[in-house]
């Protein structure tokens, strides 16, 4: 997977399933999901699918998932299932993903509660002094994350 979106050869819906895995946490352990525990939470509400046949989604081996695989896929994660396939959509979600990834660390959601308490002006100036730090790390490091998010447009 690219910064700026899928591999070629793995296709737009395995890196769109990749990014739901890659940023949405079980909220009990705050880990990752695994296909395992995708796989047997679908189950357990009444759908079928492998955690197999996961991977494969997630590399683009398999490329075909069926409607029933759409929806408990959206379920699980509490996204629209019109999230695999508009691009629009897709890329509103993950960008509200990469906000939600940044507010889980501590010092973030820290300055964000704080951040309640500004004037428009403040929070301008808060805006302003955090994106020239976040250029400053990104010339630091040029393989830090951009802020595309890889939904092809």
């Amino acid at each position: 997977m690219t910064e700026s979106g899928p591999e070629p050869d793995r296709g737009l819906f395995a890196y769109r399933l990749e990014q739901l895995f890659a940023t949405v946490t079980n909220p009990t352990t705050g880990k990752r999901y695994t296909d395992d525990d995708v796989a047997a939470a679908i189950r357990a509400s009444g759908g079928e699918v492998s955690s197999s046949y996961l991977w494969k989604l997630r590399r683009g081996t398999a490329r075909n998932p069926t409607l029933q695989h759409l929806n408990a896929l959206a379920g699980f994660f509490h996204i629209p299932a019109a999230y695999f396939v508009e691009d629009e959509l897709a890329h509103t979600i993950l960008a509200e993903l990469k906000l939600l990834t940044a507010m889980r660390k501590t010092g973030v959601r820290d300055v964000a509660l704080r951040a309640g308490e500004l004037s428009p002006e403040g929070l301008d100036a808060i805006r302003t002094v955090i994106e020239q730090i976040a250029r400053l790390d990104r010339h630091a490091d040029p393989g830090a994350d951009s802020d595309t998010d890889g939904a092809q447009t």
